[in-house]
């Protein structure tokens, strides 16, 4: 067995030297230094798994995921049905976007039938207490602790015993046994792994919020992705009270879910119907303007595509989109000229989806064409008209996931026409909806161009 490496500590400090001197090099004591063994570095991570024997995967019983609902219907569904006993789930967003809000939302109701616990090491306990004043939350049961020392969290939740714990934020946190500073990679990986110990041996389920940087991704290292069991992104716009909230991983649920929220005065509300924020209400039917039905999760959303279409003054003509991926948007182009014989060279083309959604499946190809035929030629497409599919670069219409889902979903609004692929036809009729299969693009501009 290896002999456990020696370091130094003081007794007059405490602190800790990996090599003897004269002199302690944190309180400048003399001769205060003793040998000591540390622990081996394979002690700290011991307690990960407990050992096991090794058996077959017939033997093993999958029982089902025991599911704590918050309470707040999106939050859950992103979640795959609420938080999961001993999971870690990392939410991370832009600052001030509302992940302090909605967490302790959701602990006000969680608190009312189990012990939780929100660890805050940004804001004061005081700011804490005025922000659910604010929000008028009954948050008496809410056990709070202003602290960004991990052994101390970590035996604050030993002796609190809570089913439920959030740490705002990962990044404040640090741990003794590493000298870097909080937020430093080293120090997020560290903390990160003791909580996750932790909440895996003592059943525990910890909501860990995390900063983001410039660019949109979480900070710190991506193992801290690794990991945790589900990560979530908060998005929205400054400007807009519409907040989304999106999974990208889950190891207890489907990913790619999308929940929706609405900022007020009292924090953030779900919102039960999110397909009617993406539709723009217009007086009369204008051009530029179709409607497609995305796929986010297991949820169909009616989102709106606008495009702009202008003569461009400029020797390369712009090509803009929001929303929807710009690169993508050029090649659609050259379809739309090389098989249906409309030029777009000699105009600045602009696309967006309306309200602030971003849409990153290739449904939407057909959809942003027809916008940009309507726009071009400044002809209306039929009222309460929809369309998706994918445009391959041979001019072929191809087929979608869930497209029964999507139609089921237009109907429900109103919906009266969609334009589809042809595999995606429904076996079944769909009450109040009719249903125009098409195979190749010119089929598809034809059609709108002899309806409006």
């Amino acid at each position: 067995m290896a002999r456990p490496k020696s370091v130094f500590a003081c007794s007059a400090c405490g602190g800790h030297s990996a090599k003897w001197g004269g002199r302690c090099p944190h309180c400048g004591a003399w001769n205060s230094l003793v040998e000591a063994a540390s622990p081996p570095q394979s002690a700290r991570f011991g307690g990960l798994a407990a050992p096991s024997a090794v058996q077959t995967l017939a033997e093993v019983e999958a029982d089902e995921v025991p599911r704590l609902e918050t309470g707040i219907g999106e939050l859950d569904r992103v979640l795959g049905g609420g938080l999961v006993q001993g999971g870690v789930t990392l939410i991370g967003g832009d600052p001030g976007i509302g992940k302090s809000t909605l967490l302790l939302q959701a602990l006000a109701r969680l608190g009312q039938a189990r012990p939780v616990l929100y660890v805050t090491g940004e804001e004061s306990a005081a700011q804490v207490a005025l922000r659910a004043k604010r929000l008028a939350l009954d948050v008496g049961p809410v056990r709070l602790l202003a602290e960004i020392q991990v052994e101390t969290i970590l035996a604050v939740m030993a002796a609190e015993s809570p089913q439920i714990v959030v740490i705002d934020s990962i990044q404040t946190v640090y741990s003794e046994l590493l000298s870097s500073a909080p937020g430093s990679v080293a120090q997020v990986r560290e903390c990160a792994a003791q909580l996750t110990r932790t909440a895996k041996s003592r059943g525990i389920s910890v909501i860990l919020v995390g900063h983001v940087t410039k660019e949109g991704a979480l900070a710190g290292p991506r193992v801290l992705e690794h990991i945790v069991d589900t990560v979530l992104y908060f998005e929205g716009d400054a400007s807009s009270s519409f907040r989304l909230i999106r999974a990208f991983k889950n190891r207890f649920g489907p990913v790619n879910e999308l929940g929706v929220f609405a900022m007020t005065d009292k924090g953030l509300r779900a919102v039960s119907n999110p397909s009617a924020l993406f539709l723009s209400h217009h007086d009369a039917q204008v051009a530029g303007s179709c409607v497609m039905v995305t796929q986010e999760g297991t949820r169909p959303l009616l989102v709106e595509i606008q495009a702009l279409v202008d003569p461009s003054h400029a020797p390369v003509p712009r090509r803009l989109s929001v929303g929807l991926e710009q690169n993508r948007l050029a090649m659609l182009l050259a379809v739309l000229h090389r098989h249906a014989g409309i030029a777009c060279f000699d105009q600045d083309v602009f696309v967006n989806a309306v309200g602030g959604v971003r849409i990153t499946e290739p449904a939407a190809d057909l959809a942003v064409l027809l916008a940009i035929v309507s726009s071009l030629r400044d002809r209306a497409l039929p009222a309460k008209l929809l369309a998706f599919g994918e445009v391959g670069l041979a001019g072929e219409i191809r087929p979608v996931q869930r497209g029964a889902d999507r139609l089921r979903e237009a109907a429900k609004l109103g919906f009266t026409h969609a334009i589809i692929p042809k595999p995606n036809q429904p076996r079944n009729d769909i009450h109040g909806l009719t249903v125009y299969p098409v195979g190749r693009l010119e089929e598809a501009v034809a059609y709108c161009r002899d309806a409006s």
